[in-house]
């Protein structure tokens, strides 16, 4: 078991917003793992970072209608507005001041924010990722995150999916080729200082 050092560490909390969040069946058990998980970097002095996925109205009408996220968005634009309730992090794991939030545009944490450049900025080379859902922002993060040369845990606890076996699969089959699957419990045991 190797141990993880947070002052070079991130938690990503992705697309926990009440739209989302709510699309769950009995959410309350991933909820209470997110802030455990959320909890216990903070305790360790790790960094927590959030990613909501909101839209201006610029970004709304740069869309093109053919694309998939076009068709995604287009019947839902007064909810998922960056000004609607629906958008914003939910209350049960709130960012805290000096944390890092971005707002995307896209299923991935990094194409459409600056992500990448404020955890380079903080020495962050280590990602633990929970998200809704994990066929979605999770996958894409992890792809993602491999590619810009992150170490990547996921947190199979504190990360759901509308499909469960869509879960699991990613989390037990496709994840480990680029990331570490663990849970909050072994978050907590892995987050060592350095001596």
């Amino acid at each position: 078991m190797t141990t993880i050092d947070p002052q070079r560490t991130a938690l990503l909390v992705m697309d926990y917003q009440p739209g989302i969040v709510g699309m769950l069946d009995a959410p309350e058990a991933l909820l209470a793992h997110a802030r455990e998980a959320i909890d216990v970097v903070r305790r360790a002095g790790g960094h927590v970072g959030y990613v909501r996925v909101a839209f201006e109205d610029a970004d709304f009408d740069a869309i093109p209608p053919a694309s998939a996220m076009g068709a995604r968005v287009a019947s839902a634009r007064q909810a998922m507005h960056a000004d609607a309730p629906a958008t914003q992090v939910h209350d049960a794991v709130a960012p805290q001041s000096g944390d890092i939030v971005v707002r995307k545009v896209r299923v991935g944490a990094f194409s459409t924010t600056d992500l990448d450049a404020q955890l380079r900025e903080v020495g962050v080379d280590t990602l633990v990722l929970a998200g809704i859902s994990t066929s979605g922002v999770v996958l894409s993060t992890v792809r993602d995150a491999s590619d810009r040369d992150y170490r990547v845990l996921v947190l199979a606890d504190a990360s759901a999916d509308p499909d469960p076996e869509v879960h699991a699969f990613l989390t037990e089959r496709i994840f480990p080729r680029q990331a570490e699957v663990i849970t909050v419990a072994e978050l907590r045991q892995r987050l060592v200082a350095p001596r």
